[in-house]
């Protein structure tokens, strides 16, 4: 069934009440730092990290410019690897390892390169995402494993808790089925290669695949790398017929089916924001 939706000029679907704050680099695990003694044996050098942690939700750019820093590799190292590598992506993917760089840990050992990380990555995605369940869930909401992957990339980056998560799929899904676009911001984060709240209306026009206010239907590769939680809300949305959503403020998401209320929805976080002097929000 297609629905009329309110004019694009004044449509904004999502606005999280909150950010993300991640750091330049490799986040790892198992850092030891050693501290200067006054001896004759001079400073002792720093402990090579045990550990590389791949968070969920970060891109593949995140996950390149880690490995570079946890492998003392110049910066761009392991992004020019990617041709050589021979990553066992699925064919829609056309070469590109968005969303298969699974989030988990990973050791390093002495023998650990670009190469073998982004293949371990990747090799662990597919076992992930390669199973019956997964399979099953995708062909049960008509669609294959990789448009599934894109979906729960999506849920990763919108819902404001892993509470949430089932719902904003379940948007994501309403959307598609009403024929109308998905308006999701951080489609746009990912065109312009940034991580904000603010999202204005000439954002909105910038000519990219990856504009899901102008562009119906999903973007062409995942936005992040998702985790399992966000798997399984791609696979088996929460019932609803929500078409819009919008953290008013933390811990308080309100999802809804009516453009008005939404409407009220965006002009309170919109009050909230100008309250706490952050940014603020277009109707959505």
């Amino acid at each position: 069934m297609q629905m009329n939706t309110p004019p694009r000029s004044t449509i904004r679907l999502t606005r999280r009440g909150r950010l993300v704050l991640i750091a330049t680099g490799a986040v790892v695990a198992g850092t030891a730092v050693a501290v200067p003694l006054l001896s004759l044996e001079g400073p002792k050098k720093e402990a090579k990290p045990a550990t590389l942690v791949i968070p969920e939700g970060w891109r593949a750019s995140q996950v390149y410019e880690a490995v570079d820093k946890a492998l003392a590799l110049p910066a761009g190292t392991t992004r020019k690897t990617l041709p050589r590598v021979g990553l066992k992506l699925p064919n829609d993917a056309q070469g590109n390892p968005e969303g298969y760089l699974f989030p988990a840990t990973y050791p390093l050992d002495k023998k650990a390169t670009p190469q073998t990380l982004l293949s371990y990555m990747v090799d662990t995605a597919n076992k992930k995402f390669g199973g019956a369940p997964i399979a099953a869930g995708a062909q049960r909401n008509a669609m294959n494993v990789y448009q599934t992957v894109t979906i729960a990339s999506l849920v990763q980056a919108e819902a404001a808790t892993k509470a949430d998560m089932g719902k904003v799929a379940r948007v994501v899904f309403n959307r598609l089925k009403h024929g109308m676009p998905l308006q999701m911001d951080s489609t746009i984060n990912y065109a312009l290669n940034r991580l904000t709240l603010k999202t204005t209306e000439n954002d909105t026009r910038v000519e990219s695949p990856y504009n899901s206010y102008q562009r119906m239907g999903l973007p062409p590769t995942p936005i992040d790398n998702p985790g399992e939680e966000a798997m399984r809300a791609a696979i088996s949305p929460t019932p609803g017929d929500w078409l819009y959503f919008v953290t008013v403020k933390p811990g308080d998401t309100r999802f809804t089916a009516s453009y008005a209320e939404h409407q009220r929805n965006v002009a309170e976080f919109n009050r909230n924001q100008k309250a706490s002097k952050g940014p603020s929000a277009a109707a959505g």
